[in-house]
């Protein structure tokens, strides 16, 4: 059994949710996400709490019941509070400037990379952090992915770009030959 899915989704004040067949929509003042449950999920909204549960007893509905209830969960997070994610660019001359919806990386490589912002996420810029926030959990850690994946930490000095609370196990360099 889903512990997760056990578990009723609230929906907090200011956040619309409509069921409309095997859709879910939710709402909150212009910002819009639907999930689509398909057919091996039951869905009912009572007391502003979202209920899921399996329509069968098969191993694939008992699989998408904790899953739909934990996307369900995270749309609600995203509307109210939002996602972020920080990285970190080491290295000297490494740098990010926002130029718009464009972030300009300087990544030790002959020319600047241009990273066009995708809709939906907004990206901050501080030193040497560079800060992904949105409403879609997956956007979030994708355009996080991405950025981070022009230059990955190095395990020798710890050069390129990695996540804030990631942690680089570094590598001895050469030593000579006495």
């Amino acid at each position: 059994m889903s512990r997760i899915g056990k578990q009723p989704v609230v929906i907090p004040a200011g956040v619309e949710v409509k069921l409309e067949g095997t859709l879910l929509k939710f709402k909150k003042g212009n910002l819009a996400k639907e999930l689509d449950t398909k057919a091996n999920v039951n869905v009912e909204i009572k007391d502003n709490h979202i209920i899921f549960s399996p329509k069968g007893e098969d191993r694939q509905s008992r699989a998408y019941w904790g899953t739909y209830r934990a996307l369900a969960q995270n749309i609600v997070l995203g509307l109210i509070q939002g996602f972020s994610k920080t990285l970190e660019i080491n290295g000297v001359g490494y740098k990010a400037a926002l130029k718009g919806k464009v972030l300009e990386l300087s990544l030790g490589f002959s020319h600047p990379i241009n990273y066009a912002i995708p809709e939906g996420i907004e990206i901050a810029v501080d030193k040497n952090n560079v800060i992904v926030k949105g409403s879609d959990k997956q956007a979030v850690g994708q355009v996080a992915a991405q950025i981070r994946e022009f230059r990955p930490p190095e395990p020798y000095k710890g050069k390129g770009v990695k996540y804030l609370e990631e942690r680089i196990i570094r590598k001895a360099g050469k030593t000579s030959k006495k």
